[in-house]
């Protein structure tokens, strides 16, 4: 099987590569091409957050613990059918709430024996806090769960940093406070992920980067995960704006920028496998990572149908028909891109790089017009190779803009630091505007591979060659 895949991970072991192949968050390459499902039938949760607030019914946001209907595990099951049936290109399905999936265990276990029942080609994961991940894991082994993610925010083993992220715990049916809960958090999440390890399960680990309270503290804690096996760390900037509700919004906790997210990131990819390509997605997300569309998939579009009506809908066979498409373009697109990805020590000849912004619509392409982009993929790059850093969300796209103001302006403040933009088409006005504000903006790399897109512009903004000389 060809693997799609980071540079790094061409190193990984052939079980690893097996299990993160088609997975689009355990997966850099898979997430162009691979879509999930969350289903929101976990609302309970047996922790505080002071960076959550778990509304059901904010469909115009995308953070974790939001969703716009929970369902249960029948109904949850039923969505996943008509869902695989209509995205053929669904590979996963993940519990991440609202709450926490295993303070709900009930529904959560109820939930992925139905759907393994009806949908057996579909890997199955859950997100949880690490609380009762210790409790649960015959469960999770019996139901062949072989990925988890678990937030973990501090290693911190006086409670000083985890007390003032978590007001309380809920533990062995008593609520704790302040560093205690902490404590007993910790030692409890660490226990988990140990025997999860043991088990052969991976571990993705979420840290949520917050300004001022973990944001120095965070290298430490890619230095645990690596210790104990974990397999990728994800730094999640914090979301903090006071519409949010948060304890930490309405206190005047900042969202963290691009720019705190890139420095922590540094740090910590020193230790640790980094996800970068998170998007840090809401309950009920479907489809591919950065789409949502859930909102096409409400209870009403399968509430009337039965399991024998949507397993017909789901067709087992024409999905593998779809997925087998997939691999083979994936094949080639990696052909393309397999010489460019570098780590950062091997990016320049020189140590000069830029950062490149790309508008895509998936499948690995420059595919999508800058006038409807809500969100860009950065690159670092020199003239020998690049690497993927993270993406950046605007509020509006261009051609969208507020009336009697300059729709350029939020692009800009979000690609301050960026000098090269690569996408499909972009009109005059625009590309004078950045060109102004010192970004060059090039349309010539339309619908061809990413990677390879990005080194050739790069090496062309340093005039040079577009093609590497072959070794």
């Amino acid at each position: 099987m060809s693997c799609s895949s980071s540079h790094s991970e061409a190193f990984m072991p052939d079980d690893i590569k097996e299990k993160i192949h088609n997975h689009p968050c355990y997966s850099e390459g898979a997430h162009h091409h691979y879509a999930r499902i969350h289903v929101a039938v976990a609302p309970a949760c047996n922790i505080q957050c002071n960076y959550c607030n778990r509304k059901y019914d904010c469909s115009n946001e995308s953070r974790p613990g939001v969703t716009s209907e929970r369902l249960s595990p029948e109904e949850a099951a039923k969505k996943v059918l008509l869902v695989g049936g209509e995205v053929q290109r669904m590979s996963v399905l993940g519990i991440a709430g609202p709450g926490d999936a295993l303070a709900n265990p009930g529904k959560t276990f109820e939930t992925f024996g139905l759907v393994r029942q009806f949908a057996p080609d579909l890997k199955l994961c859950l997100s949880t806090n690490g609380l009762e991940l210790a409790t649960y894991i015959d469960e999770m082994v019996e139901h062949n769960i072989d990925h988890i993610t678990v937030t973990i925010n501090s290693v911190d083993e006086s409670g000083e940093i985890g007390s003032q992220i978590y007001p309380w715990i809920f533990y062995n049916n008593k609520r704790y406070y302040g560093k205690e809960a902490a404590k007993i958090l910790l030692e409890r999440q660490l226990e988990g992920m140990r025997k999860c390890v043991e088990k052969g399960i991976l571990i993705k680990a979420n840290s949520v980067l917050i300004p001022g309270i973990n944001d120095k503290h965070l290298p430490e804690v890619s230095k645990k995960l690596k210790e104990i096996g974990v397999f990728l760390h994800n730094i999640m900037p914090i979301l903090s704006e006071p519409e949010f509700g948060t304890a930490f919004a309405l206190s005047g906790v900042p969202s963290a920028t691009d720019q705190q997210q890139m420095e922590v990131q540094e740090a910590c990819g020193m230790d640790m496998k980094l996800m970068q390509h998170c998007r840090q997605c809401r309950a009920d997300a479907v489809g591919l990572i950065g789409e949502d569309r859930g909102a096409e998939f409400t209870k009403d579009t399968f509430a009337g149908l039965s399991f024998d009506e949507l397993q017909i809908k789901y067709d087992l066979e024409a999905r593998q028909a779809a997925q087998a498409k997939i691999e083979e373009f994936r094949f080639f697109l990696d052909q393309a891109n397999e010489r460019v990805r570098k780590e950062k020590a091997e990016l320049s000849s020189d140590g000069v790089t830029i950062l490149v912004a790309v508008t895509t619509a998936g499948e690995g392409m420059i595919n999508q017009h800058f006038g409807s982009v809500r969100e860009f993929l950065i690159y670092e790059a020199g003239d020998r190779g690049i690497r993927f850093i993270h993406h950046r969300k605007v509020e509006a796209e261009y051609c969208a803009g507020p009336d009697g103001t300059n729709p350029l302006a939020p692009i800009l403040d979000r690609l301050k630091d960026v000098k090269l933009i690569l996408t499909a088409k972009i009109g005059g006005c625009p590309q004078n505007d950045l060109s102004a504000a010192g970004i060059v903006a090039d349309q010539s790399y339309a619908y061809q591979p990413i990677e390879a897109s990005v080194l050739k512009a790069a090496r062309k903004y340093f005039n040079l060659p577009e093609e590497m000389e072959v070794n």
